[in-house]
């Protein structure tokens, strides 16, 4: 990997050059895929085709068996012989053909010219050792996927035969020079019931907003006991709520350009130097009461200039040399890490390469200050067991 043959010549190249021709547009190679894929589906067709062939064959032979083995048993039954309408199923017609293995004769040992794909393996790790010495961050594609079958295969929270779930989801557009542009989020209060006995329930909740949302109810919910008591329930008491359906009960809104409902500040300083620019970005959480989970502030960088040197750093940074981006990753932010910095230097570039700034997180607090308090019966006012869940989420925030 040091050293590449071209024309008949070496020539030393480094890693950057290295990079720059894997990621370079080859056209021979998209006719190549297109000819591969198209090989491969020659191939399956014919394979099916081959199976057809043989479960065609196997029932023939099978039908063939049966014809004999009746033929010959029939006289012992004469006139009063059983006759068995009922379909024979061939299990060994659906079953796909198997290959034979034969194992290859023993031959004289010696020294092989073949082809030995293992031999570049002590190639390949001092490749990889060289890449993280440069600071990239080489991940193990075995550990990578068994990590995230893990973790889809999380089961998810005891739901009880009544559960209730508050998702917000926000928008945000800020200047990079301060202030807020726009800022909406849409919330609904969804209620799960999958018990026929649970299915006349009203739910109490308590909306402590401050901000100004806008709150609307279910076209069949009753909204004039939602206004006074702030109970949702069906206008329709002899009208259960279906089963085993996640109905959307209550929902709301809020759009504001006020600063002070920022959750997450970010303010990002990019400044041209003599060697390429610096950049400081600090993040500050404007909201003391909000808890966010998997924060991440991503950075476009620059393309052509290498990768950033990352100085002071609260929390982990990553750069991903295909989006050319540098990730600053946090796990939580709370009033105990409300802010932080990141700073790191580029060998070029100018400050606009720098923006927008991405940043993604979730919570399981509600932004909008919602809450349920219980779930009771609506014909005798009994309290219920209930399972309930919040997910606020970012579907876009940028800083611009």
């Amino acid at each position: 990997f040091d050293e590449i043959v071209a024309l008949g010549y070496r020539e030393n190249v480094n890693l950057a050059q290295i990079r720059t021709f894997t990621e370079m547009d080859s056209h021979e190679e998209k006719v190549f895929q297109a000819v591969r894929q198209t090989q491969e589906k020659e191939a399956l067709d014919h394979m099916r085709r081959k199976a057809k062939e043989i479960q065609q064959r196997n029932r023939e032979m099978n039908k063939g068996g049966r014809m004999a083995g009746m033929g010959s048993a029939g006289g012992g039954f004469g006139s009063g012989s059983f006759r068995n309408d009922s379909p024979i199923i061939d299990s060994s017609a659906n079953e796909p053909p198997k290959p034979s293995y034969t194992k290859p004769s023993a031959k004289a040992a010696g020294p092989s010219k073949a082809l030995k794909l293992g031999s570049k393996k002590k190639d390949v790790d001092t490749f990889v050792g060289q890449l993280q010495s440069e600071g990239e961050k080489v991940v193990d594609a075995g550990k990578q996927g068994s990590s995230a079958v893990s973790k889809s295969s999380t089961p998810a929270i005891n739901q009880e035969s009544i559960h209730l779930l508050i998702e917000e989801k926000m928008v945000l557009s800020a200047g990079r020079d301060g202030g807020l542009q726009n800022m909406e989020v849409h919330g609904i209060m969804k209620l799960r019931v999958s018990e026929d006995r649970v299915s006349r329930i009203k739910v109490s909740t308590l909306n402590n907003d401050t901000k100004g949302i806008q709150i609307q109810t279910h076209p069949n919910v009753d909204k004039k006991l939602y206004l006074a008591t702030s109970e949702v329930a069906l206008k329709n008491a002899d009208k259960p709520f279906p089963l085993n359906q996640e109905v959307g009960v209550l929902k709301w809104r809020l759009q504001t350009q006020d600063e002070a409902l920022i959750p997450l500040s970010i303010n990002c300083w990019p400044s041209e130097s003599s060697s390429g620019c610096e950049v400081n970005i600090e993040y500050e959480l404007e909201q003391a009461d909000m808890e966010l989970e998997d924060v991440v502030i991503s950075i476009p960088c620059p393309s052509g200039v290498g990768s950033p040197v990352v100085g002071d750093c609260d929390g982990e940074s990553h750069y991903d040399t295909h989006k050319r981006q540098l990730q600053w990753s946090l796990p939580f932010i709370d009033a105990t890490n409300k802010s932080g910095s990141l700073e790191f230097t580029m060998h070029g570039g100018h400050p606009d390469d720098f923006f927008p700034v991405q940043v993604s997180f979730s919570s399981r607090k509600p932004y909008c200050n919602i809450q349920i308090l219980e779930v009771k019966q609506l014909s005798d006012d009994q309290p219920e067991k209930y399972s309930s869940d919040v997910a606020f989420y970012v579907e876009k925030y940028e800083i611009v």
